[in-house]
């Protein structure tokens, strides 16, 4: 009995020396290859790989991330001018709306202003006569801007009638036979809204005081 275990033994013993060492691999018996050669033969220049510390992959990451974009600097805007009634409204709202400090309402006064101006025409057609007759003398003109002057033609604006009268003379010695000098907006007085430094967050505001902006449009500061 003790023969036939030790002969089982021997056997058993051959038989694994044989399947470890690939002895039966042709008979479909062997172990699994723990080496994977085509693995090593895919790497590109191993000899190149580094260690890095905790300091080098920070600053591979810092360098990898893109600067951040500065916001938009603050700038200057203005509205106006407005009446009396109009600031009542427009204060209130700014108090409920904007940070204390961020704008401010000023006395101003927007000077009148003069035109050489030509017209009314009758029609249409009388006003597009002009415009090819003075265009054949070279004279420029512009549309206006004060409905009530409509339909007409300005030759230009200015901030004094002394300085418009001038400008008249010389349209005269161009062939220019029928303007003449009128007030197109009187001087005006009333409150400037003013925004000193108008931010992302401040402009975002505004639109919740469009009712009491009263259609003046936000301008940068003169």
């Amino acid at each position: 009995m003790l023969r036939l275990l030790a002969l089982v033994l021997l056997l058993a013993n051959a038989g694994y020396f044989a399947w470890t060492h690939g002895l039966l691999a042709d008979y479909g018996y062997a172990p699994a290859a723990q080496a994977e050669p085509q693995r090593l033969a895919q790497q590109i220049r191993p000899q190149a790989m580094q260690l890095l510390t905790a300091a080098d992959a920070r600053q591979l990451e810092s360098a990898a991330t893109p600067p951040a974009v500065a916001p938009p600097a603050p700038e200057c805007l203005q509205a106006g001018l407005f009446t009396p009634e109009q600031s009542t409204a427009l204060r209130t709202g700014l108090e409920s709306t904007l940070p204390v400090g961020s704008w401010t309402l000023e006395s101003a006064v927007e000077p009148g202003r003069w035109i050489v101006y030509m017209g009314k025409y009758t029609s249409e057609d009388a006003l597009a006569k002009k415009r090819a007759e003075l265009r054949s003398l070279g004279v420029s003109f512009e549309a206006l801007a004060n409905p009530a002057l409509a339909p007409g033609l300005s030759l230009g604006h200015y901030g004094s009638q002394a300085e418009a009268e001038r400008e008249l003379a010389k349209a005269a010695t161009r062939g220019v036979r029928t303007a003449k000098v009128v007030q197109e907006r009187p001087e005006t007085r009333g409150q400037l809204l003013k925004l000193p430094a108008a931010d992302a967050a401040i402009k975002a505001k505004l639109d919740a005081l469009k009712l009491q902006l009263a259609g003046k449009p936000l301008q940068a500061c003169g």
